[in-house]
């Protein structure tokens, strides 16, 4: 899995990339599907913001996440998109599951 994280400016401390892959962590534990994650933080005036694009094989997700600490958007965005990756999961789970039921009732 491809992980990129850039900064509009901004610059990347070492802090602020360990705590964005330790939220990563998270992501590969839900999914092993994950192709890329592209985050790029950015400083507006009195707002810290955080945008994230998740590639699943076959998806793209997107989240944004702004407030006045940049650990808190970082931490605001992987939620939403852990959110975001759970119910692609379960779409998939129930497009499936229908799939095979509609199956057995054809075969029978």
């Amino acid at each position: 899995m491809q992980f990129q994280l850039s900064g509009q400016k901004i610059d990347i401390t070492q802090a602020l990339r360990t705590h964005a892959e330790a939220k990563l962590d998270r992501l590969t534990r839900l999914d092993d599907h994950i192709v890329s994650l592209s985050v790029v933080l950015s400083v507006d005036k009195l707002q810290q913001r955080a945008e994230g694009t998740l590639n699943v094989a076959g998806k793209s997700l997107h989240a944004e996440a702004a407030e006045n600490d940049m650990y808190v958007s970082l931490d605001k965005l992987f939620d939403t998109l852990v959110t975001q990756l759970r119910r692609y999961r379960e779409k998939l789970c129930d497009k499936h599951q229908r799939e095979v039921y509609e199956a057995r009732q054809a075969a029978m």
